[in-house]
């Protein structure tokens, strides 16, 4: 209410403030830097997870092969000669290594279903799980009731699925084949499995369906019309259709590999992949403890408009998406430290996007040289998910510091002035270009269709990746402490896959905090039916007790392994020694089947602490194979 003793000077000035004041926020929330939470990837040469990608890159894994046998036999349809009516130029290409085998018990789908079902759509699902569990966020609290609306962007062009299904006898067709192919089902599918009522749409803008999902994603985020985004692309290859006809269009290398930026830059290899991250806006994630792996400061989308034509690439359009990403994400171009590019390895595009880049950043002031990669020169050109392949290397290489390999390239592109531009291609593994600052990277993904996308990503700060101590308390020593750690599968098999993964896992980060390891494996899972529970205070002590249960030798630290029901044991809540609620109480409870609230027994057992989340062991589908 106003004041009726002010002036109505003063009142005016005082509602100007306030109206200055809501039009900051509201500029602020618009320009919210989104954090990366979660990611989930499959791309060739068994990058299955985000730390294998980064074992492909940092070993300089050349992952194209010749197409496998279950595509199609390559000898009927190889000749190279690109012009011979049917035929293709090249052999090879970037494969996974299976195409129909799926979990299709985990997703609640029957086998006459999972039968009809593009293997776009199995990859998807898959995807969506593991970059939720990889963020700590357990898929069956993804409820819109309890506030946390949930958005899926999905980027998916290939049609080959669609085609292999309508190229059946009339009389093969089943309920299955329309929901099993269309691609809007493929992102309404995630959103069906999740249960969440949030935005849901699939994108097809070709080559950079992937990072124009993101950047949909991290508005949807900032209008608040989601809590959470999943955001990611898929590609399968499965017919030889368009190969056919991109070798007709002679896009295609020869030996089905991207050269890019090099002198022998003859055209791009097709691959295959997938990749989905999850997003949340920087605040939110920072209040939940999430384990923040990136943060995206702007993004921007456009189009050719009329050029060359259709499938022609702009440089005039890709320096202004470029541009409006850095806008957006209020940087200067100097700031940036490396570029992923779309680097496809032909020779009309490499000129024209190194071109674009030196019009944005071709300033010679720099203190450091633009570095340039490209990651379709150890995978192949992933299509709808290549902008994806693309996101997850740079958030790795700003992870680990360093930026792996451009392989293939012998001598740069003689049609680019490289010794007039302040960039710089690495032909090994080199450190990031600059040891102070945050390390900021852009990425890009150009569409045959004209649309293009640029995104601007920058590493965690420090203080953003970790929970703040409670106030007024000095932190506490927990070396003696017992940790509860919970583990669970729908199947007996894949519980023991899942002890195996965690004892992996702890081998290969023996000072992870066990508190961490197992706040997250509580709150940021879902428990299934088959569950295991183990009291440990030590990472060695814990990854011993997994060994055990490997071994099918008795370890007190065991507690049990039930397949369960569901049930509320009425036992007496006990303490132990040390004072806290009894963890061996707890764990009787959660292997006789209680759904236990997590975020309460942690408050319960261990209210001195909070607790950062971290990257654990993702679940190990049961794949079976469900193809022609």
């Amino acid at each position: 209410m106003s004041d009726p003793n002010r002036s109505p000077t003063k009142r005016a000035l005082l509602a100007l403030k306030k109206l200055q004041a809501k039009f900051d926020a509201l500029e602020a929330a618009q320009r919210e830097p989104i954090a990366i939470v979660g990611m989930g990837c499959r791309f060739p040469g068994g990058a299955d997870t985000p730390s294998a990608l980064w074992q492909v890159l940092q070993r300089q894994t050349d992952a194209i092969t010749e197409v496998p046998a279950n595509r199609w036999p390559i000898e009927d349809y190889h000749h190279p000669d690109p012009d011979t009516p049917g035929k293709m130029v090249t052999r090879s290409g970037g494969f996974l290594t299976s195409l129909y085998d799926f979990d299709a018990g985990f997703f609640r789908l029957s086998p006459r279903e999972a039968l009809s079902l593009d293997p776009q759509q199995r990859l998807a699902l898959e995807l969506a799980w593991e970059a939720l569990e990889q963020a700590g966020i357990a898929a069956d609290q993804l409820t819109d009731t309890a506030g946390r609306s949930v958005g899926v962007f999905l980027g998916i062009s290939s049609i080959d699925h669609w085609q292999q299904q309508l190229a059946r006898s009339p009389e093969a067709i089943d309920a299955y084949l329309a929901t099993g192919s269309t691609h809007s089902v493929a992102a309404g599918r995630v959103s069906y499995m999740l249960g969440v009522s949030g935005p849901s749409l699939a994108v097809d803008t070709a080559c950079s369906s992937s990072l124009v999902a993101v950047h949909l994603a991290c508005q949807s985020l900032r209008q608040r019309e989601c809590e959470i985004a999943l955001a990611g692309g898929v590609n399968r290859i499965i017919t030889p259709t368009a190969s056919i006809n991109f070798s007709k269009a002679h896009m295609l290398s020869a030996d089905g590999r991207c050269r890019t930026f090099d002198q022998a830059a003859s055209g791009f290899g097709r691959a295959e992949g997938g990749g989905m991250i999850a997003l949340k806006r920087l605040s939110d994630a920072i209040a939940s403890g999430d384990h923040i792996q990136a943060v995206i400061l702007g993004s921007a989308v456009n189009h050719n408009g009329r050029s060359n034509g259709i499938t022609a690439p702009s440089k005039t359009a890709q320096q202004a998406v470029i541009q409006q990403a850095l806008s957006a994400s209020r940087l200067s171009p100097h700031q940036v430290d490396y570029v992923e590019t779309h680097g496809t390895g032909t020779a009309l595009g490499d000129p024209i996007e190194v071109g674009a880049l030196g019009a944005v950043f071709g300033e010679q002031n720099r203190d450091h040289p633009l570095v340039l990669g490209a990651v379709k020169t150890n995978l192949g050109h992933a299509e709808a998910a290549a902008g994806m392949a693309g996101l997850i290397k740079a958030v790795l290489a700003m992870q680990h510091r360093q930026i792996p390999a451009n392989l293939h390239l012998s001598e740069p592109n003689s049609g680019i002035d490289w010794a007039s531009l302040p960039f710089q291609l690495p032909p090994t593994t080199m450190p990031w270009p600059t040891a102070e600052g945050l390390p900021t990277a852009g990425v890009s993904a150009f569409g045959f269709n004209g649309t293009n996308a640029h995104v601007v990503l920058q590493a965690a700060r420090p203080a953003d990746a970790q929970s703040p101590p409670p106030p007024n308390q000095p932190p506490p020593d927990l070396s003696d402490t017992r940790y509860l750690l919970p583990l669970s599968a729908r199947t007996p098999t894949a519980l023991t896959q899942l002890v195996a993964r965690y004892a992996q896992h702890l081998a290969a980060y023996p000072d992870v905090s066990l508190a961490e390891v197992c706040f997250t494996a509580s709150v940021g899972r879902s428990h299934f039916a088959h569950r295991l529970a183990i009291l440990a205070t030590t990472p060695t002590a814990l990854r011993q007790a997994l060994i055990d249960v490997l071994a099918g030798r008795p370890n007190p630290a065991c507690i049990s392994r039930h397949n369960v029901g569901t049930g509320s044991p009425n036992e007496a809540v006990n303490k132990d020694v040390a004072g806290q609620l009894s963890l061996t109480h707890w764990a009787n409870r959660y292997i006789q089947g209680e759904n236990l609230d997590w975020p309460t027994f942690f408050q319960q057992c261990f209210p001195e602490k909070r607790y950062q989340k971290q990257a654990l062991p993702t679940y190990p589908f049961q794949r079976e194979y469900y193809g022609p």
